[in-house]
């Protein structure tokens, strides 16, 4: 197998591998000699989904690729706790109307989920995702934005921001719609000409109140504009606006619309307060020296964030945009009802409860970030487990491509080592059916998987976790009810009894050969034997049209007599979960 550093200078470099290649180069030219710095922003404004996982595993691959080429790299990632409170999100556990009173406030400024250990809102949704990137094998180094601003971190930047506001509302002013003739007649008349809206509504409402005469843009009024927001000394909230500034003395003033409160502070000791966000990410940026951040689509669009963060942090900041690939929609094939219970899309820590960290380090690694992808809870994620075991198999006896080799190396580990896995990696759909059948009684499990392979039988479930554990949840909290497989108590007589000869003789050449072709493979030959030698076939003959009816039919019959249903799990795996005796009682022995 090739490893990720040859297959890097393969001409059919994966992704991974070009991106780092040009953020080594850009790394070494802005800053020669230093780590280098790839940055993420997520927001604990409630839960942190998968969709926002990918701001994360784009530039931690790049990351990881670079250590294993020997540099030393830094990824921040910034929580954006001190962002203010938008909404009461629907459906989150321990909440309800009354939250509604902390909008405005800082995310860390809100309570809690009634029941939950974390003292305060920010860090209840940050542990979920901290707990999952350290499964995922990501290695970072947390910012909080709180701790920035309050600490005074950001006071030189913030003043030279507010001293050269005038330019940067002419960097924003070239993203405003222009006035039509139909508008500025308005405007004579008194009213004030159409604005463009903005893409973000977390940048409309940030960026509304600073001083702002328009909710749209955040110019205009007879204060002027001002990048800045105070959080209000009274109630804590943003709803906040700038009525003066200095320049010399940095004596700032501003009213609070929620509660009257008027406060004169100087700005060169005042720590309470933000920048609006499309000034916050661009000095941000400069501030740490950032070579790499991706973006969601949202951000990409003209006069949008990271378009306009471009502008502002060569202009006022005297930096330079990272290297800044787009990102695409990350999509849910089967919303989980779990998940659907607490309104929202599911979560990283949703994700691992039903597949292992490698599967899911992997469909972020094998798609380029402008691609969009499915992440299964239904069905699907049966056939995303064949896919993987099969590029596990191709692996080792190295009929791998490069690039898929390199997708696989850095889904199993990172610079740091291999990340756990299982030992005895029996097929995912194999699992969920046993644990289906058995509704997860170890002991029974046990038996039956060690009858899948009786020439090296599993000596205990642990060889085969933790991936059992992962298909048993999926059972159990993915797959609804009336889909889950119950087998029969009692045989059907009356079925059983309207057979024809046909019929009759097929379950006999079954029950004959049970003893014989008593493992995985050796039940699988039988079930799609018994048709074939019904037609007078040798057993391995190819299948015919014709005869893929008749298997068809008699799998329908089997489906019937033991789980009463057309369908269910592969039968050679539902015969072993049933067992032999039992099954001699259904089929009518």
């Amino acid at each position: 197998m090739q490893t990720v550093a040859q297959s890097q200078s393969s001409t059919e470099a994966d992704w991974v591998s070009r991106f780092a290649d040009e953020v080594i180069a850009e790394s070494e030219r802005r800053a020669p000699g230093k780590p280098v710095v790839v940055a993420s922003g997520l927001s604990p404004s409630g839960p942190i989904h998968l969709g926002n996982l990918r701001e994360v595993m784009t530039p931690h691959l790049v990351a990881d690729e670079i250590r294993r080429r020997g540099h030393t790299v830094r990824h921040l990632i910034s929580w954006d706790d001190y962002d203010r409170y938008r909404k009461v999100p629907n459906g989150v556990p321990g909440v309800d109307e009354s939250w509604a009173e902390h909008i405005g406030k800082p995310l860390t400024s809100v309570p809690a989920p009634a029941g939950s250990p974390y003292p305060n809102w920010a860090e209840h949704f940050k542990a979920a995702m901290t707990a999952s990137l350290d499964e995922l094998g990501v290695e970072y180094d947390g910012i909080s934005q709180t701790e920035q601003y309050t600490a005074g971190v950001y006071r030189e930047q913030i003043l030279h921001a507010m001293k050269h506001r005038a330019d940067i509302d002419a960097v924003l002013d070239r993203y405003r719609t222009k006035k039509d003739p139909a508008a500025a007649g308005n405007a004579k008349g008194g009213k004030k000409p159409q604005q463009q809206k903005k893409v973000d509504e977390a940048e409309l409402e940030a960026e509304a109140g600073s001083g702002a005469a328009s909710e749209d843009d955040g110019s205009g009024g007879s204060a002027g504009y001002f990048p800045y927001k105070p959080y209000c000394g009274n109630c804590e909230k943003d709803l906040t606006t700038v009525t003066s500034y200095d320049d010399d003395s940095t004596e700032l003033n501003y009213t609070c619309t929620a509660c009257g409160f008027a406060e004169t502070v100087r700005l060169s000791e005042f720590n309470r307060g933000k920048l609006v966000w499309k000034v916050d990410w661009p000095m941000r940026w400069a501030y740490e020296g950032v070579i790499f951040e991706p973006s969601g689509v949202d951000h990409s669009s003209p006069g949008s964030s990271f378009v306009v963060g471009g502008q502002i942090v060569r202009e006022i900041f005297d930096g330079v945009q990272p290297i800044g690939p787009m990102y695409a929609f990350v999509g849910i094939s089967g919303m989980a009802k779990m998940s659907s219970s607490k309104g929202g899309v599911p979560t990283p820590a949703d994700a691992l409860k039903i597949m292992e960290a490698p599967l899911l380090r992997w469909l972020y690694a094998r798609r380029r970030p402008n691609q969009s992808f499915k992440i299964a809870f239904d069905q699907e994620i049966q056939r995303l487990y064949d896919e993987w075991d099969s590029l596990t198999r191709k692996v080792a006896d190295g009929s791998v491509l490069p690039a898929d080799a390199a997708a696989y190396a850095r889904a199993v580990g990172t610079a740091a080592g291999e990340l756990p896995s299982t030992p005895r990696p029996l097929p995912y759909r194999t699992l969920a059916s046993v644990v289906d059948i058995t509704g997860g009684h170890d002991e029974q499990t046990l038996r039956i998987l060690s009858e899948l392979d009786p020439e090296n039988p599993l000596a205990s479930l642990d060889e085969a976790r933790p991936r059992l554990d992962r298909a048993e949840n999926w059972i159990t909290t993915q797959v609804p009810a009336d889909a889950r497989t119950i087998v029969r108590t009692e045989p059907d007589k009356e079925l059983l009894g309207s057979l024809d000869e046909q019929g009759r003789k097929s379950l006999r050449l079954l029950l004959e050969g049970l003893d014989t072709h008593w493992s995985l493979d050796g039940l699988t030959t039988l079930v799609y034997g018994v048709p074939k030698v019904l037609e007078g076939l040798a057993p391995d003959a190819k299948p015919t049209p014709e005869l893929k009816v008749a298997q068809r039919s008699f799998f329908a019959l089997l489906y019937r007599l033991l789980v009463g249903r057309d369908t269910g799990p592969r039968l050679p795996t539902l015969l072993l979960a049933v067992g032999a005796d039992r099954v001699r009682t259904l089929l009518g022995a």
